[in-house]
């Protein structure tokens, strides 16, 4: 079955119709040629496909098309505008890739942690849940920990999502 939806990409609204089984990467990659968000495992295991969606990051091999008719989607490709996004220069400046296949999905990671931290909520390894938690070395670790990088580039990741954190 064939559905009609609208996504803002990046700030341009685009039509497509898809079948109802569609999933969200695939949509933006083979139907909208958008190649930012990687497909990695496609289970939902590894965040190379992590996009913006709606504000907040999300796997978009686990997330039908269909169901976020209307959603704003924002890829790492989007966040640039004509500067780099901080997250994105962060990464070049503290060598936070090495193949690059993962880093659109760790740099949209990295901007949703960021956000959700000055946001307030906390995550697994938040001490104090009443208060805004700290970005420490733990806890990026922790909310960044569903973005694999097989390369082992995770110092780098590491030193640009503190940064950017702590700036």
């Amino acid at each position: 079955m064939e559905a009609t939806i609208s996504l803002t990409v990046d700030g341009t609204e685009r039509t497509l119709s898809v079948d109802t089984r569609t999933t969200l990467l695939d949509a933006l990659r083979e139907r909208l040629g958008e190649t930012s968000p990687k497909k990695g495992c496609d289970h939902g295991q590894c965040g190379s496909c992590t996009v913006l969606l709606d504000g907040r990051r999300h796997l978009t091999c686990l997330a039908l098309a269909v169901a976020y008719d209307g959603a704003e989607v924002v890829t790492a490709s989007g966040l640039a505008g004509d500067d780099l996004h901080p997250v994105q220069q962060a990464f070049l400046d503290h060598d936070g890739y090495q193949c690059g296949y993962c880093t659109p999905g760790q740099v949209c990671s990295a901007v949703g942690v960021v956000d959700e931290a000055k946001q307030g909520h906390p995550s697994h390894v938040t001490d104090d849940l009443e208060a805004d938690p700290e970005l420490s070395d733990d806890e990026i670790r922790e909310r960044m920990s569903g973005n694999l990088c097989r390369c082992g580039a995770y110092p780098g990741i590491l030193a640009a999502v503190r940064e950017v954190a702590h700036s």
